[in-house]
């Protein structure tokens, strides 16, 4: 029935050879398939390749017909390994199931079912109506964390949230009058554009508009395509929409404030206003705004010590990008996150290493929260 997922089978290590394949296709279209998820997909047939593709933006063809399109007549009698369920519904695009069905494949193998509501299930159903045979699981948790902006939207109804901080040897990320610029090197300064340009949105907040005047980006050094994340300003009193490179540039600027701030005349700028509760915005209810009017699946967040650890009390921090360089700022300059009261080490926030590699002589940590899984 539709909503169930067909069972995994015993798959081959073609199986995983193909499906792997299709997940790095998946992968180029990081920085342009948002809202979408990134989908690849690889037809097969004794042993060899005979077409393959990716959906590289929303509103254009999806991973399924791009590939049905390279592989032509060699389709017919293959196996299709697909990251991500084939959609049985007409959006901007025809369904991907229908389209495989009519190209004669033999059989589906999906990484994963996709939780969207419009095709949960039904892909598959519409597969194993035609005769195609179907299993789902193959490499699901690769799958998995490659869309993991768009099921968090989906599943959770709300963004993916990313904190990415540079830090000094001694927790430090600004020495005591703010000053930052600049505490890593040049190579991880580039990496972080990468991150940018995945994400579907760059927050921050209005003292480090304020502080560091950052332009806030997505700024690569090779010429893959990149759609403009939104950026976003906390800025309760509207104190920064005057003024600041943050609105520089095609990418768009959104302003968020209390719900008693209002306006100057004549703004031209975009803004929404935020519940706050004890003096701070809701931020949950923020990132379900993004989800929910501007379909954010990352939120890429870059700011002080209070507003990153405002993230981490409220328990909305999923992944921390963390630059640690070699050098130190002392005992005066400012943490990586304010407001956390911890007087135990019964009560100390333990945090799980995902990823550790250099960039110059940094030391790039990705982490999330110690016991998720």
């Amino acid at each position: 029935m539709p909503g169930t997922p067909p069972p995994a089978t015993a798959f081959t290590a073609a199986d995983h050879a193909f499906m792997a394949r299709a997940l790095r296709l998946a992968e180029w279209g990081a920085y342009t398939t948002k809202p979408n998820p990134m989908v690849g997909c690889v037809l097969a047939k004794d042993g060899e390749v005979v077409g393959e593709g990716l959906h590289v933006r929303a509103g254009e063809p999806h991973a399924e017909v791009n590939a049905l399109r390279a592989a032509g007549d060699a389709a017919k009698g293959a196996t299709a390994y697909v990251t991500l369920e084939p959609c049985a519904h007409t959006g901007r695009t025809g369904p991907c199931a229908e389209a495989l069905v009519e190209a004669g494949v033999a059989r589906v193998v999906a990484a994963m079912q996709d939780p969207f509501p419009d095709v949960s299930g039904k892909g598959f159903e519409r597969l194993r109506t035609a005769g195609i045979e179907v299993a789902c699981g193959l490499m699901e948790a690769q799958a998995r964390h490659l869309n993991r902006g768009f099921l968090s939207r989906i599943e959770r109804g709300r963004p993916w949230v990313r904190v990415k901080l540079a830090t000094s040897l001694d927790g430090r990320t600004a020495l005591a009058n703010g000053e930052s610029k600049w505490i890593s090197g040049e190579a991880s300064r580039l990496d972080v554009q990468h991150w940018r340009a995945r994400s579907s949105v760059i927050l921050t907040g209005a003292g480090t508009v304020l502080a560091d005047d950052p332009l806030l980006t997505a700024r690569l050094e090779d010429d893959r395509p990149v759609i403009p994340p939104m950026r976003v300003v906390l800025d309760p009193g509207l104190a920064t929409v005057a003024r600041g490179r943050v609105r520089e540039g095609d990418a768009p600027t959104l302003y968020v404030h209390a719900p008693d701030t209002k306006p100057p005349r004549g703004l031209d700028a975009q803004i929404v206003s935020a519940p706050v509760k004890a003096g701070r915005f809701d931020l949950d209810a923020v990132l379900r705004m993004l989800a929910e009017r501007h379909q954010a699946n990352e939120v890429h967040v870059e700011a002080g010590a209070t507003l990153a650890g405002a993230f981490l009390q409220a328990g909305l921090l999923d992944e921390l990008v963390l630059y640690v360089a070699p050098v130190l700022l002392g005992g005066k300059a400012r943490p990586l996150f304010d407001g956390l009261d911890i007087a135990t080490m019964a009560d100390r926030l333990r945090l799980e290493v995902l990823d550790s590699r250099r960039f110059g002589e940094d030391t790039r940590l990705v982490l999330g929260p110690a016991g998720r899984g």
